[in-house]
């Protein structure tokens, strides 16, 4: 999936701006931000999108208040230098003093995407399947970066090893079972009441029905509610672990950390874009600066200029602007020397 960069937005009182870039981490990303009068399905009326977002001059993020998810968004916001500081550590609320203007509130991740709907925020960052599965296809949300390299997961459909799918291997074989007919459905236990039934409706498994639950679906084929599940999938093992098999084309959604915002706010609110703006261009500065390193060296060279002319001949040594190349000095014979130089790549 590609990086979003420019995000375009009708709302003619404003005209286009590219901010400048700022290096991060070694790494310098320049990204356009611009409203014009193309490129938004959403309803414009004298300028205004309909719905308006609540009177409030912050704005406001939202991030995962508990797990994993919580736990790796606030050590990426850290590496992009943006630390998030709580007064009290059980108060939702919270700052980034980096960037002025601006209110975390820490939620459970289907909350921010639905008061990002509501207004109630205007930034947030979730995984992809939980914009999808409560966002419901509204227009009003935008993946302003969609791949913030962690969360990795996928939703999909498993069924069991055993029985009468101990040879059913793809989603087409799953849906052309005999079994299936309007007094007997494929039942299905999965959380995901959205993306699961669409997605079933989509491929053609008409005789479909669905029960909800939020934990421990595994257990559900064997214990004889359900014939297959919808649910997340990592690394798999826990599947293993139950006999279930994941089947060829039944990956209904790859997922992973995105950060989504309001056009409604955007567009309207004060400060949004430029708040999306920078955190942006610090998310992608980090992420492109990963795995890249800093290199210093000593080269013997008769002078500064005849060490960088050396180390510029050489492509891949010498960084994104060339070498720093620093005399090092030390003492022969009661006298200060310098035949080494250190570079910096």
């Amino acid at each position: 999936m590609s990086v979003v960069r420019t995000i375009f937005l009708q709302c003619p009182s404003i005209s286009p701006f590219s901010a400048s870039a700022t290096s991060i981490n070694s790494v310098s990303v320049k990204f356009k931000v611009s409203c014009c009068s193309v490129a938004s399905p959403a309803t414009v009326v004298n300028g205004n999108v309909d719905g308006k977002p609540s009177e409030r001059n912050e704005v406001r993020l939202g991030l995962p208040s508990k797990g994993r998810m919580a736990e790796d968004t606030l050590d990426l916001l850290k590496d992009c230098q943006l630390s998030v500081r709580q007064v009290n550590p059980r108060q939702y609320v919270a700052e980034i003093p980096q960037i002025s203007n601006l209110e975390v509130w820490f939620q459970r991740p289907k909350d921010v995407v639905r008061k990002l709907v509501s207004g109630d925020l205007d930034l947030g960052i979730v995984g992809l399947d939980t914009v999808q599965e409560y966002g419901q296809g509204n227009e009003d949300l935008i993946i302003a970066h969609d791949a913030l390299e962690y969360g990795d997961c996928r939703l999909s459909i498993a069924i069991p090893k055993y029985g009468i799918f101990e040879n059913i291997n793809s989603l087409k074989e799953l849906a052309q079972m005999p079994q299936w007919t309007p007094e007997r459905p494929l039942r299905v236990a999965t959380g995901f009441s959205y993306l699961g039934p669409k997605f079933m409706k989509d491929n053609g498994l008409n005789y479909v029905t669905f029960s909800t639950a939020d934990g421990a679906l595994e257990a559900a084929p064997a214990m004889g509610i359900a014939d297959a599940i919808v649910d997340l999938v990592s690394s798999g093992t826990t599947l293993r672990e139950n006999n279930l098999k994941e089947i060829k084309g039944g990956v209904i959604l790859e997922s992973q950390a995105v950060l989504v915002a309001s056009r409604r706010s955007l567009i309207q609110r004060k400060g949004v874009l430029d708040i999306t703006h920078e955190m942006l261009e610090r998310l992608e500065a980090h992420l492109r600066a990963v795995g890249q390193f800093t290199v210093t060296a000593n080269m013997r060279g008769s002078s500064a200029e005849e060490v960088a002319e050396r180390v510029l001949s050489q492509p891949s040594l010498s960084g994104l602007q060339g070498p720093t190349v620093s005399p090092v000095f030390s003492k022969r014979d009661g006298k200060v020397a310098a035949d080494y130089f250190a570079i910096v790549i």
